[in-house]
């Protein structure tokens, strides 16, 4: 059985090896970082979805799914517990079908950074979730309010670094660009 060289397919399994390698890196590095906020512990900046929303806006949805599964899993590897994995996946999870969904609506309707936002309190949810899975009682939920106020301001901060990279980085403005122009010929 011969191979066919796809030269576009090696790039993009480049570029999405490249994205988690940032976004592992990012994500250790985080962890390094001790949170200010005494009355939100366990919360923190989550600079490493800044990956899931360049992948969002410049990968397909499978291309983007994988980097986030790999990325996790990874940074689990890297330093993390099983608890840790369950709870980063689940909040990635649902954070990453959330933004996709509301990235649906439109640059019309919705920014980069209420799509960031959104994501951001989603992830919260999520983690909650489990938690109180974990814990069989839904009064976990209670700290929801903290940590989506921590959410959305994550959120935007990470929203905020996204937009400016997308005006800044050419290679990123193209690849948003070439991402439109493929959907376009493809409907």
């Amino acid at each position: 059985m011969t191979r066919v060289y796809r030269p576009e397919r090696t790039r993009q399994v480049i570029y999405i090896a490249l994205l988690c390698a940032q976004g592992v890196i990012i994500g250790l590095l985080e962890r390094m970082i001790p949170f200010p906020f005494a009355f939100a512990p366990g919360a923190k900046l989550g600079l490493a979805n800044l990956i899931t929303i360049v992948s969002l806006f410049t990968m397909s949805v499978p291309d983007s799914f994988l980097l986030m599964v790999l990325r996790l899993v990874l940074t689990t590897l890297l330093g993390g517990t099983l608890s840790t994995f369950l709870y980063s996946g689940a909040g990635a999870l649902l954070s990453w079908c959330g933004m996709l969904l509301i990235k649906q609506l439109g640059p019309k309707r919705v920014s980069m950074i209420g799509i960031s936002t959104a994501g951001g309190i989603l992830h919260n949810v999520g983690q909650l979730t489990v938690a109180s899975w974990i814990a069989q009682s839904w009064t976990v939920m209670l700290y929801l309010p903290v940590l989506s106020f921590m959410g959305i301001l994550a959120g935007l901060a990470v929203g905020v670094a996204a937009n400016f990279l997308f005006e800044h980085v050419d290679t990123l403005q193209r690849l948003r660009f070439d991402r439109g122009r493929r959907k376009k010929k493809e409907t």
